[in-house]
């Protein structure tokens, strides 16, 4: 069975910045993924950034990010808002190569590490965090509307 990080699987995804044409995929993609999904003008305020990508397989849109860089405590936090996969293409390294290339463009924007949070109870997002460094720092109890608590994971970039 081929994994998540298979290099042949990983092939088939192109990754890009998001255009506006995009909009309508991302936010179908994160209406199927989260009980509590983000508008149609939230990703609208983040076309442009450079933090902002797409990924594409077998010809659509098959996943996307978004994450920024803010200055706190005198450092770059690199800040990973939003990451989600379609259903359907789930296990084809559509993730794997987002959380890639975003963390690259992260760090090529001077952010020295890189934090997320994720549902406490998000055991395949959690795995693939922690395959990329990504480490438990904290809960957040109630973070969600729904009650559930996240963890927030950091990775730091040298």
């Amino acid at each position: 069975m081929t994994t998540d990080a298979s290099p042949d699987r990983k092939r088939d995804v192109s990754i890009r910045r998001a255009e506006r044409v995009d909009l309508l995929a991302v936010v179908r993609i994160e209406d199927e993924s989260f009980s509590q999904p983000w508008p149609y003008d939230a990703f609208d305020r983040f076309l442009g950034d450079p933090g902002f990508l797409v990924a594409e397989h077998g010809g659509e849109i098959a996943g996307y990010v978004v994450a920024d860089v803010s200055h706190r405590f005198g450092r770059r936090l690199g800040h990973v808002k939003d990451i989600a996969v379609h259903p359907d293409r789930r296990g084809a390294g559509v993730g794997s190569t987002l959380l890639s290339r975003v963390t690259a463009v992260l760090a090529a924007q001077g952010a020295d590490s890189i934090r997320l949070e994720v549902r406490r109870s998000n055991d395949d997002a959690k795995r693939l965090y922690r395959q990329f460094g990504f480490e438990p720092l904290r809960r957040v109890s109630g973070y969600y509307d729904d009650g559930e608590d996240a963890i927030v994971m950091v990775r730091k970039l040298e």
